[in-house]
């Protein structure tokens, strides 16, 4: 494995919620524009897990991101702001022999990735090792994690080995991309790990692509043991099993200018809503209401905590 440069670790409270995974340079039309017409792009840290941890700090739940970055401008950039977003970064590395990656988004039309062998997916067990994860409430991660290398795989059950068992809760989001890995591959993959966490998020279009499930029951019924699973089915709204209960909170109408990040956005306000012990209801629609204002945004995230933070290319 190439070296990796280790973060100086400060000491401090264990934060009650730490993610891990990639986090990648965003290049976003400044507009709700194509990518092919647009003048003016801004630049924005973009990762499933660091999006999670950023929404539930402004939310006032101390949280934390693990990850590694290239030894590069990007990688401090993407570093500053989400530190700036009041999310504990001491357990962020850096490695000096690969590169941060980079992605845009095309509003309305996907997202171009460029991400091949970057600094992320060369994470592994090791990438956790000094990280007190039993110590936490809950720790979040997400199936994109698995797909980036057989290293980051590893990276992944070594995260269940160790949580399993211990006082900390471990929230899988699902977060099936067919950019990564085949359905073939992903389906017995994510539904193993799935079934190995006690908070899951799926979408309802990504179980039915996956597991050809076709309602909030079919995927209950291939994880029924999952403590809290919580189903989202777009702008119709979430379904939480739990307790041997079901509840259901439709969505808030919101005229979408960008999906990207919505998913992320309602885990934090799920998870934040969680650890102050709040109801199912209440749950379920704080997701609803942290995941509308990224649908209203080009960005992953909002409430940027310094104006200059955005820079135009």
């Amino acid at each position: 494995m190439p070296h990796t440069a280790r973060a100086t670790a400060t000491a401090g409270p264990i934060p009650r919620l730490i993610t891990i995974g990639e986090t990648m340079m965003m290049l976003t039309p400044e507009h709700a524009e194509p990518l092919a017409t647009a003048s003016k792009l801004s630049l924005h840290p973009g990762g499933a897990e660091s999006n999670v941890a950023s929404h539930a700090a402004h939310l006032g739940i101390p949280s934390a991101w693990v990850s590694v970055l290239g030894e590069d401008v990007l990688g401090r950039r993407i570093r500053t702001s989400i530190e700036r977003h009041g999310v504990d970064v001491r357990w962020v590395t850096n490695n000096p022999d690969a590169s941060t990656g980079v992605y845009f988004k095309d509003p309305g039309r996907g997202v171009l990735y460029y991400r091949r062998d970057s600094a992320a997916s060369r994470m592994g067990p090791s990438t956790v090792a000094s990280v007190p994860l039993e110590q936490a409430e809950i720790v979040h991660l997400s199936g994109i994690t698995s797909a980036l290398s057989s290293s980051c795989a590893d990276l992944v059950e070594a995260v269940f080995e160790r949580v399993a068992g211990s006082g900390a809760s471990l929230s899988f989001d699902v977060n099936y991309r067919p950019s990564l890995w085949r359905a073939g591959a992903a389906a017995p993959a994510l539904l193993s790990l799935a079934n190995r966490a006690d908070i899951v998020f799926v979408g309802l279009d990504e179980a039915q692509s996956l597991w050809d499930c076709v309602t909030p029951e079919d995927v209950h019924a291939i994880l029924p043991d999952t403590g809290r699973l919580i189903i989202k089915d777009g702008d119709v709204g979430a379904t939480e099993f739990s307790a041997g209960t079901r509840a259901f909170e439709p969505a808030i109408p919101t005229e979408v200018i960008e999906a990207v990040g919505a998913g992320d956005a309602f885990a934090a306000g799920y998870l934040s809503a969680a650890l102050r012990g709040d109801p199912t209801a209440v749950r379920l629609r704080a997701g609803h209401e942290r995941a509308r204002l990224v649908l209203l945004s080009t960005s992953d995230f909002i409430a940027e905590p310094v104006p200059t933070q955005t820079s135009k290319i």
